[in-house]
Formats: structure tokens, sequence, C-alpha cells
């Protein structure tokens, strides 16, 4: 990579670099390192590794200090959201970081430059070599900086909330039963259907939810019994 573009990069990033060479390692996919042993010091993955235990501490720190009223799992599931490959590619996209990557001639033929897990990698690279670079409050200025606003419209949001999954944990806990879900209609156009689901855990409805597919609509419904379990529970205690 020749100078300018790696300035163009640190312009994006809102970072420069005393040690340019991280960033050539944090940009450099086993591929290339590999064709081009005389190009390349090494390839990004020990960087990788590094950048996603930074990423995860910053975030978790982050929702630690700006709500007390998140719980423990609260917290986990978000940060779990946050760090998955999709919003890494998302946050690789809003950097363009799919061009500075370098790419062996097979990752490059087959589209390496678009693929979200080389995309998600090469997020949490350059993180970790940010961090290796200039430090940890370097590395969190920066991960604030590129995650703040999902963080905030994550947590508004619940779209890092996977409702099936608790409600299944808790109905065997409490029934020894997983949840079942009972396609009741759907309706519309082809392209416009709304699905309608209900849940039953051991033979009792405990919910009804809407979308437009199916899967929507058994979140939403597993959601509702969640609601219904947790008025049961509360009842239990007056």
């Amino acid at each position: 990579m020749v100078e300018h573009t790696i300035t163009e990069l640190e312009n994006v990033l809102g970072y420069s670099f005393k040690n340019r060479q991280i960033l050539m390692n944090a940009l450099t996919h086993r591929s290339f390192f590999h064709e081009n042993p005389d190009k390349a010091q090494d390839y990004n993955e020990r960087l990788e590794f590094l950048g996603d235990s930074v990423l995860g501490f910053v975030i978790v720190e982050y929702l630690y200090l700006s709500d007390s009223s998140l719980t423990e799992s609260i917290m986990a599931k978000a940060k779990s959201y946050l760090v998955k490959e999709s919003v890494l590619s998302e946050i690789a996209a809003s950097l363009s970081l799919g061009k500075y990557l370098r790419l062996g001639k097979g990752e490059e033929s087959t589209g390496g430059r678009t693929k979200r897990s080389l995309l998600a990698d090469g997020v949490e690279a350059v993180l970790g070599a940010v961090y290796l670079d200039g430090g940890y409050e370097d590395a969190r200025r920066l991960i604030l900086g590129l995650f703040q606003n999902k963080i905030g419209s994550v947590l508004m949001s619940g779209e890092f909330y996977d409702f099936k999954t608790e409600l299944q944990e808790k109905t065997q806990l409490l029934f020894n039963s997983i949840p079942e879900y009972r396609m009741i209609k759907q309706e519309g156009e082809e392209h416009n259907k709304i699905f309608t689901v209900d849940v039953h855990i051991a033979g009792t409805k405990f919910g009804t939810g809407f979308g437009k597919s199916k899967k929507e609509a058994e979140t939403n419904a597993a959601q509702e019994a969640l609601r219904e379990l947790q008025t049961q529970e509360s009842r239990e205690y007056i």
C-alpha cells in the first residue's frame, strides 16, 4: 500500500499511527501474506483476536458506566449483539475498509473486499492495531466514535434481545417443557403477508404474536409470553 492510501485510512479513522507497520499487518489477510512473503511482515489474525477483546471490554465498560439499571444479562446480550459479524461488517462499510485490505488473488477474485467475515475481521484487527500503537484511551475513543450511536439505538429498540431463547430457558426451568409455536393464520397478499402465531407452554396458551414473517411473529409471541410469566410470578409474591 502506498503512503497516501495509508494516510487516507488514518484520516477516515481519525487516528495517525506512530508505527504504520502495525496498521499494515492489520490490513493483511493470510492469503496475501502467503502469496507475497516479501511484501508482508505478518497477517492480521493475532491483531483480530486482540481487537475483539479490546472491543468487548470497551463496550461493556461503556454499558456499565452509562446506565446503572442495565443488568448483567442485558449487558451480556447487548455486547454479544454489538460484536457480531453483521454489525462489524456495517462498521467496516462505513469506513470503506474493504478497499484497504491486502488480499491474495483467490480472495480478491471471489469478492473478498465485500465479504462480511473479512470485513468484520478487518475491523477487529484495526482496533487491535490502534490499541497496540496508541494505547487504551486512543482505542476507546475510536471504538466509541464508531459504535456509540449503534449502542444507543440497539438499547432503545431492544433488537439485541433474544426473546425465544429466554422463554425456552425459563419454561424448561419452570415447567420442564419447551414452548410450542402454532401458526394460527396468515393474511394479505404474497408480498405483504401478516402472520399470527400462538405460543403454548405445557398445553396452555401464553401469548400471541404478529409479524411480517413467521420468525417475527414467533419472537413477538415469545415476548408476550415472557410478560405473562412475569405477571404470574408477581402475583405469587402478593
